[in-house]
């Protein structure tokens, strides 16, 4: 079954051809990161402006680039939610057109599912029931996994998302956005235990997750630093190292601890973040000292982007799913609130 992925949710254009929801023959993505950069973030109508640029050439070039086409496709997936609406917006109603046009079934695809579902692009088997961890820049989440759509929230932010906190925290030390990237690769020269930031944990036994403080905390400290009220020998190196272990201390933990109360074998990294070397390393550890799998998708499918979403539409599709041309997008869509597949 020959599925086309379509995903617009925040500042990625990106189109892919997926076969029988594990190979992946295009995945085509448009980043807009050079665009909103000087802004520090995303902003919503340039993002928008820029998927109504790129969809129709993202498409074209993922179905060139598979070889396929358009009468090809047995379905056509494409998120509907969450994300920014105006972004949604471009990508349900290309898919509309192409649908209707070709007479396709059409898939509308909950964005945080296509990221627990990107996990079974790896070659490797995964088993249900697992705990999949998605944490990027607008989501940090808990799941237990039980089947294709049976997810039950474990924990989730109660603030501002791990990815988020790493954007924020890199604004205000000038190294740019998006932020992930360029904090870790500064944080490899720096100490982890240079400074003492705070770690969230929240009750004994909470599941969420709490970044805001530690931003403060950061920018605090950031300040009275270039103020000459701190230890001289730190560097900037040692702040956003310190910084990004306090997020990973907390991430890593919750993720164990959720583990732990479900006793599933097998634990899954999801989303932008999962990209993090040292967030890979630390889980690697962790699982090591509970003899668990530790899974985690390639860089390319952690980041948003239509693979992830053409195999959630595939399992949906072989499930008898099609969404019909009333169907709208959703800035909020929690992915517990998918009816589960039967």
């Amino acid at each position: 079954m020959i599925i086309l992925g379509i995903d617009t949710s925040c500042d990625d254009t990106s189109a892919s051809v997926v076969v029988d929801g594990r190979q992946v023959l295009s995945n085509v993505i448009h980043t807009q990161a050079e665009l909103h950069r000087p802004h520090g973030g995303v902003v919503p109508e340039l993002a928008s402006r820029e998927h109504l640029k790129n969809i129709r050439p993202v498409v074209k070039e993922a179905l060139k680039r598979a070889n396929c086409k358009i009468t090809d496709l047995d379905g056509i997936a494409v998120t509907i939610g969450p994300g920014l609406v105006g972004a949604l917006l471009v990508g349900l109603y290309y898919a509309k057109g192409l649908a209707y046009v070709h007479k396709i079934p059409m898939i509308a695809i909950n964005h945080l599912e296509g990221h627990i579902l990107s996990i079974f692009l790896e070659e490797e088997f995964i088993a249900f029931p697992f705990v999949a961890l998605t944490v990027s820049g607008g989501h940090t989440s808990l799941y237990r996994v039980d089947n294709y759509g049976g997810y039950t929230l474990l924990g989730q932010t109660l603030d501002d998302a791990a990815g988020e906190a790493f954007d924020k925290v890199a604004k205000i030390m000038g190294l740019g956005y998006p932020g992930g990237r360029p904090i870790e690769d500064i944080a490899k020269t720096g100490s982890p235990d240079k400074i003492k930031f705070p770690r969230a944990y929240l009750s004994k036994d909470s599941l969420d997750f709490s970044f805001s403080g530690l931003k403060t905390s950061v920018a605090i400290y950031l300040k009275k630093w270039q103020n000459g009220q701190t230890d001289p020998e730190v560097t900037l190196a040692d702040i956003a190292a310190s910084f990004q272990e306090a997020v990973l201390d907390v991430l890593a933990h919750k993720l164990m601890l959720a583990r732990d109360k479900v006793g599933a074998s097998h634990i899954v990294l999801a989303g932008g973040v999962a990209c993090n070397n040292r967030l890979k390393t630390r889980l690697a550890e962790e699982a090591a000292k509970r003899d668990i799998r530790l899974s985690f998708p390639p860089p390319e499918y952690c980041t948003d982007n239509g693979a992830m979403v053409a195999v959630a539409g595939y399992y949906r599709l072989l499930n008898g799913e099609r969404a019909d041309m009333t169907v709208d997008v959703r800035s909020r869509y929690p992915v517990q609130d998918l009816i589960p597949m039967v």
